[in-house]
């Protein structure tokens, strides 16, 4: 993680205060809501430029502990988002949706830096990058329409998803593959992006807060209704992972790895998936932006807590 990414929550809240701000002005509002895509495509191209595809068969070399984090990012923690909405969301499905999608998409990139903070073992880690990343775009929308299919007042749409996956996440996944194969100064191409990507999520945040805005003003009680069922989600995930270290005898590096690969969200992928495959409820895509500004803190907290029980 760059010195950018590291101060992601304030990014991200100056980025909300920029789109409040300017969504007031005559014609912003209007326009702002072109450039949300656009924006999430770029931040998601670097993600994929910077992606070491090439690491992935170095996972294979510790098949336990693959099984293990893939059955609980895939199997153990659909449930557990599904069942704390339920409890916590279910009389607000387009906040109860947002929810889902953040809790079910593993983390692709700020984890490695938190994993590395408290003593983990980054490399492994890092091979396993790939493989959540696949398994999201394959199984999000199955996810939805499993969990969410009976709520017709969100209007889920199982093909419109995986069309929506194809778009936003697809072209700019093949553009950054033609990238490297066939540019040859694809390095600084990936220092430039390395540096500002988190920039072009910030400028994605603001021109949906612009486009937003009185959507937002509306409804200020989303952060209220997030944060007990994101706390409780990331306390349960955090007594699982430690958990499932010790019931698998990991080591401390590779238990460390478990656990904060199972508790970081991919909340940027699945932003970009919702404001395509959602265009008339905000309200999901609203509770995707929030959801990092609890996240980051818990993870910092996480990392520090390990780091002292080692």
């Amino acid at each position: 993680m760059n010195s950018h990414e590291k101060y992601q929550p304030l990014i991200l809240l100056i980025a909300i205060l920029m789109g409040v701000m300017t969504g007031g002005i005559d014609g912003i509002q209007q326009h702002a809501g072109a450039l949300i895509v656009p924006f999430l495509m770029l931040m998601l191209y670097g993600l994929f430029l910077l992606m070491p595809l090439k690491r992935i068969f170095t996972s294979f070399r510790k098949v336990k502990f693959v099984l293990v984090s893939l059955g609980i990012n895939f199997l153990w923690t659909p449930v557990l988002a599904y069942t704390i909405g339920m409890v916590f969301l279910s009389e607000h499905p387009l906040i109860w949706i947002g929810f889902v999608m953040l809790t079910v998409t593993p983390c692709t990139d700020w984890y490695l830096v938190f994993t590395g903070l408290a003593k983990g073992d980054t490399v492994l880690s890092a091979s396993l990058l790939p493989i959540n990343l696949i398994l999201q775009l394959i199984l999000l929308p199955a996810y939805l329409y499993l969990f969410l299919g009976f709520e017709q007042s969100i209007g889920l749409s199982f093909p419109g998803i995986i069309q929506s996956v194809l778009l936003v996440v697809g072209i700019p996944f093949l553009l950054a593959l033609l990238t490297k194969r066939f540019l040859p100064s694809v390095g600084r191409v990936e220092g430039f992006f390395d540096t500002f990507n988190v920039i072009f999520l910030g400028l994605a945040v603001t021109a949906m807060f612009a486009s937003e805005r009185d959507t937002l003003l509306e409804n200020l009680d989303v952060v209220i209704l997030l944060l007990p069922p994101l706390l409780l989600f990331f306390l349960v995930t955090f007594i699982v992972g430690k958990g499932a270290g010790r019931l698998f005898r990991f080591g401390r590096k590779e238990s460390v790895s478990l656990i904060m690969m199972t508790l970081a969200r991919n909340s940027p992928l699945a932003l970009a998936i919702a404001v395509t495959a959602f265009p008339d409820q905000p309200l999901i895509a609203l509770s995707l932006v929030i959801g990092p500004i609890i996240e980051l803190p818990v993870l910092g907290l996480a990392s520090r807590i390990l780091i002292r029980h080692k």
